[in-house]
């Protein structure tokens, strides 16, 4: 009986608790020697606790281990000891986490969610919580008139927060339109990326990134969002869920399904698919864009193709009818990308580290 393979889940949305190391607390010591009269008090001081950091790294791109590992907490710092020994300090923890990381903070007692940090790029690194700070030993309470202080202080705790994570993947350019419209065959045929591809919607429940070779060693990085409908930006289908992983992508391609098999207008489509990126995130309409009219291959009323023409001409978008399927067109319509990239200040270098390398169509 064959054994299937291992299902990588995506998780773009995680809730985390992180607690520091306590410091140590101080010595409370006497110098005791056989020569020495009136040795004095020598205990140290303790240890701090260990910080708690978060820091971006290329080798990951989905938070799925923090499903099953939700908790992290630092080492506490040592005691002091006799003899002034101060009690070593606790080892900070690393927490890696994908680049595009969104971290938002809270109190474990409940209370307002603070941005943290945005960790959008490779080494992106930020304290989530600080260790407590070790307590003084009696050594350090000794004066004129005391000269045998019998206190120490005891160590500081760390603190413990509830940390809520939110990735938003980072692409070039991101593939947006409706379910069952053709990005994920799209995808597909650009790159290494392979998405889930039927024939009825929702089919791509995940956002797939996939990266695109051109000639003269040109590439970057695709991502194919699951397919919005409208009322996407208030959670309709898959909602905003996903809408947030093209925020940081510098071209959207509209991806417009011009055969009559979807029953829909296609710049209808176009429009609505718009008016969802508006609602939800304004600026993203100020990106540089590009329409692909697909599955030309089944086009069967050329006046289809035509009126989205008519609507992209009027925003002033450029269309490259298309097949992914067949491959026609495709290589022109990845080009028009390529130049608005480069234009925007060239592809995501980290981005390539974390998804591999794809196919040149």
């Amino acid at each position: 009986m064959s054994v299937p393979a291992p299902c990588i889940m995506f998780v773009d949305e995680v809730d985390i608790r992180v607690s520091a190391g306590a410091g140590g607390r101080g010595a409370v010591s006497f110098r005791r020697e056989k020569f020495v009269p009136r040795g004095g008090p020598n205990g140290g001081d303790g240890g701090h606790g260990g910080s708690v950091y978060l820091a971006a790294s290329p080798h990951l791109n989905t938070l799925v281990k923090f499903r099953f590992h939700p908790e992290f907490h630092a080492p506490r710092g040592a005691h002091g000891e006799g003899s002034n020994k101060t009690g070593r300090d606790g080892a900070e923890l690393v927490i890696e986490v994908p680049i595009g990381t969104v971290v938002f903070r809270s109190p474990i007692d409940g209370g307002e969610q603070e941005l943290v940090a945005d960790l959008d790029h490779e080494g992106a690194r930020v304290l989530v919580a600080r260790g407590g700070r070790g307590g003084r030993g009696n050594a350090r309470f000794a004066t004129s008139t005391n000269r045998a202080p019998r206190r120490a202080e005891p160590g500081e705790p760390g603190e413990t927060w509830l940390l809520h994570l939110q990735l938003k993947l980072l692409a070039d350019v991101g593939l947006v339109g409706y379910p069952n419209a053709g990005t994920s065959t799209l995808i597909a045929r650009i790159s290494a990326a392979r998405p889930k591809i039927a024939d009825y919607p929702f089919t791509t429940l995940t956002p797939n990134l996939g990266v695109v070779q051109l000639s003269d060693d040109r590439s970057f990085v695709v991502a194919d969002v699951p397919g919005l409908i409208e009322g996407a930006h208030r959670g309709a289908g898959l909602g905003y869920q996903f809408l947030r992983h093209v925020e940081r992508t510098k071209v959207l391609v509209h991806v417009v399904d011009v055969s009559s098999a979807s029953g829909r207008d296609p710049a209808r489509d176009l429009t609505v698919i718009r008016r969802e990126l508006d609602l939800f995130h304004a600026p993203l309409l100020d990106r540089p864009q590009l329409v692909a009219a697909t599955k030309i291959d089944a086009l069967d009323e050329p006046q289809r193709l035509e009126s989205l023409r008519a609507a992209a001409a009027s925003l002033d978008l450029p269309v490259y009818p298309l097949s992914g399927v067949t491959g026609k067109g495709v290589r022109e319509m990845l080009e028009a990308a390529w130049q608005m990239v480069a234009a925007r200040g060239g592809p995501l270098a980290a981005a390539h580290q974390a998804v591999g390398q794809g196919d040149e169509p």
